[in-house]
């Protein structure tokens, strides 16, 4: 007699999830594709088919029940790369925010990790070996950046830091063994923005990969895949999440790149994200594309009052007509984000700024991190940036200073109503 699925076994739970059948992140909805805000809502998700529940359940089972025999590795899951059998090989939860940023990215899979950096650093060592050159953006995360200097080299991956809004640049530091080109757009923390689908075109014909870390912009920020981006990376502490209190990492691309980095970066590396916190942003992810209008039209509102006051020298924010690369912008982003820089007049007022507002602001966070629905503020001088994380020299270093002068102010504009965004901003300024 044919064996029944019990109906609460963990094969009955997962048929709602299974990667394999058309997920709610792609299925047509009457016949036509789904738009962002349902993609966010619905992608990776469908009622619990024991329970009946509307929304996911947390499964934080370490091991999953077999259904079958099979063998002892993560390689003898190539039959169904998506079953459930340990959970750091994958997790129901872990499944469907995977599915939700996909269907948000346009494209075929994403894979979770247990931070953006832990994301960042499965993609270089699964697609660099030792002998391969790597081209990456000479101003980007500074976890990246020390990364690509001091880690990448001993492993015998060749590095260079670039500026890549600098297209000649590119063009000079290309070798016949590039294989990958590592992006920020808008980049941290000067808000500096690249032409994707210039490097997509110069690193494709050279054979090698693009990929863009699209924090700052979101998923809904640029179409990263149709601008050429392989592989589309987020720290989703930030935006996805949205909301201060999960760390995770996500990279997004075809599903044969996506499976390689799996099996590599997941199963061997083992930097893989929680269920809770997988949970948690999924949630999060659901209204990312009412905050991300909300964040844009608050951040405009106070980048065009920083821009009028007295005491700021240069705002940064790719939606003013001031931001040297505001074409580029508005050809390449569909949303502005909520992130901005500013300078004041040089790094010892930047300072007595710094300590002001740690004594006088009551709404904005001077604290580190971004895109939450809180606002948050840090000073970031350059020299110590130069000392720390960057070690740029020459024109290299001449290029970051017409972005930041002796230093910026990274704010990330939150949720607040902007008029009280800004008058706690006053309240430091105007000393």
């Amino acid at each position: 007699m044919a064996r029944q699925t019990p109906p609460n076994s963990p094969a009955a739970h997962q048929a709602g999830l299974d990667k394999d059948a058309p997920s709610l992140a792609t299925r047509p909805a009457q016949g036509r594709s789904t738009g962002r805000q349902t993609q966010a809502i619905h992608g990776g998700e469908q009622p619990d088919p024991v329970t009946g529940a509307s929304a996911p359940s947390l499964i934080i089972s370490s091991t999953f029940v077999a259904e079958q025999v099979a063998g002892f590795s993560a390689h003898d899951m190539s039959d169904d790369p998506h079953r459930h059998v340990y959970a750091r090989w994958g997790n129901p939860n872990v499944a469907s925010l995977e599915a939700k940023i996909a269907g948000m990215e346009g494209v075929e899979a994403c894979l979770c990790f247990a931070s953006g950096m832990a994301a960042a650093t499965g993609m270089f060592l699964t697609f660099l070996s030792a002998g391969d050159h790597c081209i990456i953006s000479d101003v980007c995360y500074a976890g990246v950046a020390e990364l690509a200097r001091e880690t990448l080299p001993r492993f015998g991956i060749e590095v260079s830091l670039v500026n890549l809004s600098d297209l000649d640049a590119v063009d000079a530091a290309l070798r016949p063994n590039t294989r990958l080109i590592h992006a920020e757009s808008p980049c941290n923390p000067i808000m500096r923005l690249c032409d994707l689908r210039a490097l997509a075109d110069r690193i494709h014909a050279c054979g090698g990969l693009l990929s863009c870390d699209a924090t700052f912009a979101s998923p809904l920020g640029q179409d990263s895949a149709g601008l050429g981006v392989d592989l589309i990376l987020h720290s989703i502490t930030k935006y996805i999440g949205g909301h201060g209190d999960a760390l995770g990492g996500a990279i997004a691309g075809s599903r044969a790149l996506i499976d390689r980095l799996r099996m590599e970066a997941a199963i061997h590396h083992g930097g893989i994200l929680s269920p809770f916190n997988a949970w948690l942003i999924g949630r999060g992810a659901a209204t990312l594309p009412l905050r991300m209008e909300a964040h844009q039209r608050g951040a405009m509102a106070v980048a065009q009052a920083l821009e009028a006051h007295p005491s700021v020298t240069k705002v940064l924010y790719p939606g003013l007509a001031s931001h040297p690369q505001h074409a580029l912008a508005q050809r390449q982003m569909q949303n502005f984000s909520g992130m901005m820089a500013f300078q004041v007049a040089d790094a010892a007022t930047g300072q007595a700024l710094a300590e002001r507002m740690i004594e006088r602001m009551s709404i904005v966070h001077y604290a580190v991190s971004l895109g939450h629905h809180r606002s948050l503020i840090f000073w970031m001088p350059t020299q110590t940036l130069m000392d720390s994380s960057f070690h740029l020299e020459g024109a290299n270093l001449a290029a970051y200073r017409d972005f930041a002068g002796d230093g910026v102010f990274r704010l990330s504009v939150g949720l607040e109503d902007p008029e009280d965004i800004i008058a706690d901003l006053d309240a430091a300024l105007s000393a």
